[in-house]
């Protein structure tokens, strides 16, 4: 038989409910508040190549006001699964409320704290990006989301339980069964209200809701990192430059899909196209030293560019030099070294250097300083028949130029 409660467990009954602390009823108004967690329970998704099993995150939000439920899966919590899982449920319900009320944990709060949490970088740049506030609960405290936690839990008898005998081989068939299992339940009348929770999102919600912004926001991940001797930063294997001025020095980086981004002191040195493969340098020549960008540029074209620039006996003169090298770049090492000598000369001493030279055959590096430090110069006297020196003479049937 069954012993019925007597006079001394009521009274102990009753000393119990003296402990216990007050609860406050909140009030929800649409459009303010948006609780969001994952479920303590994972969806099972099986392998279809080796049949193992592997468990899913199930993301779990529930507006305050209409109850309205948002679910998706995820292999993770990390931040990437928890930034997308945001964007994603502001496009379903149709714009962004004014508050969102995370968990603690990591990839949203970097230090729990009551009066003055620390938000993770990356999600404070999402709130900024919407313009939401985050009010994160207390740490063990679940009453201070009661919305999501009772979402959670219905979740899990209500998403899981009809889908615990249903076979799901990838996340994308497993976010399908979702999305069919919460039409369901966005849409059934609620017992108490009477009207479902579709409805007074639509109706009540969303003409409170803040408008989407033009673009969506992109994930993008902070990280610091040290200025190498070669004025490059080291970023998941592939090395991007800065300005060499930073050398040594520690700056922040941003990282997105498509775009690596640098800040020194709270301003953007450098931004850069993401590299997945090929070369793992991306180097911007403006960030080179004087003396490294122009032997990084010294090619065949570049130096005859230069060259031609001055006059026409300096580009013979280049030339001629290109040509009788064996290799490019030998030969474009001795014509930077001869452009070099002609910055600190003005072009009416360069052509007549140039033209000298020419005519003697002086196609060394050491030659053609020799000529202009000692003023050996002349103008190159015209052979028999002609008016003007024939300053490709020594070059012409090279194989090297056409």
């Amino acid at each position: 038989m069954p012993r019925h409660p007597g006079r001394e467990d009521c009274e102990l009954y009753r000393e119990f409910e003296c402990r216990l602390s007050p609860t406050m009823r909140q009030h929800h108004v649409a459009g303010d508040k948006l609780f969001v967690d994952y479920s303590g329970k994972r969806l099972p998704i099986v392998d279809p190549a080796t049949g193992a099993l592997r468990e899913a995150e199930l993301f779990i939000a529930v507006l305050g006001a209409s109850n309205y439920t948002y679910a998706e899966a995820s292999w993770t919590q990390t931040l990437p699964d928890w930034l997308g899982a945001h964007v994603r449920l502001f496009e379903a319900i149709g714009g962004v409320p004014r508050l969102l009320v995370p968990d603690n944990l990591k990839s949203g709060v970097h230090k729990a704290s009551f009066y003055d949490p620390e938000i993770n970088r990356s999600y404070a740049k999402l709130a900024a990006h919407y313009g939401i506030g985050v009010v994160p609960a207390r740490p063990r405290r679940p009453r201070d989301k009661a919305k999501v936690e009772a979402g959670v839990r219905f979740a899990q008898t209500y998403i899981l339980g009809r889908l615990r005998n249903r076979p799901l081989f990838s996340l994308a068939e497993a976010n399908t069964a979702i999305r069919e299992v919460l039409e369901r339940l966005n849409g059934h009348p609620m017992r108490r209200v009477g009207v479902s929770r579709q409805d007074l999102l639509r109706q009540l919600e969303q003409p409170a809701l803040q408008p989407l912004p033009a673009t969506p926001y992109e994930f993008a991940e902070w990280m610091l990192a040290r200025v190498g001797q070669d004025y490059h930063v080291a970023i998941q294997g592939f090395h991007y430059s800065v300005p060499h001025a930073l050398i040594r020095e520690q700056v922040d980086v941003r990282v997105t899909a498509r775009t690596v981004e640098i800040f020194h002191r709270g301003g953007r040195v450098a931004a850069h196209v993401r590299q997945v493969a090929g070369d793992r340098h991306g180097t911007d020549p403006a960030h080179m030293p004087s003396t490294h960008r122009r032997y990084a540029e010294g090619t065949p074209e570049r130096v005859l560019d230069e060259a031609k620039a001055i006059g026409p006996n300096t580009e013979g003169l280049i030339t001629a030099i290109l040509a009788q090298s064996r290799h490019p770049e030998q030969g474009t090492r001795a014509c930077l070294g001869v452009l070099r000598l002609f910055r600190g000369a003005n072009q009416e001493r360069a052509e007549p250097v140039s033209a000298r030279a020419l005519e003697i055959g002086a196609f060394g590096y050491r030659s053609i300083a020799s000529i202009l430090a000692h003023k050996l110069d002349r103008p190159a006297l015209p052979r028999d028949g002609d008016t003007a020196p024939l300053l490709h003479a020594n070059i012409r049937g090279s194989g090297y130029f056409h």
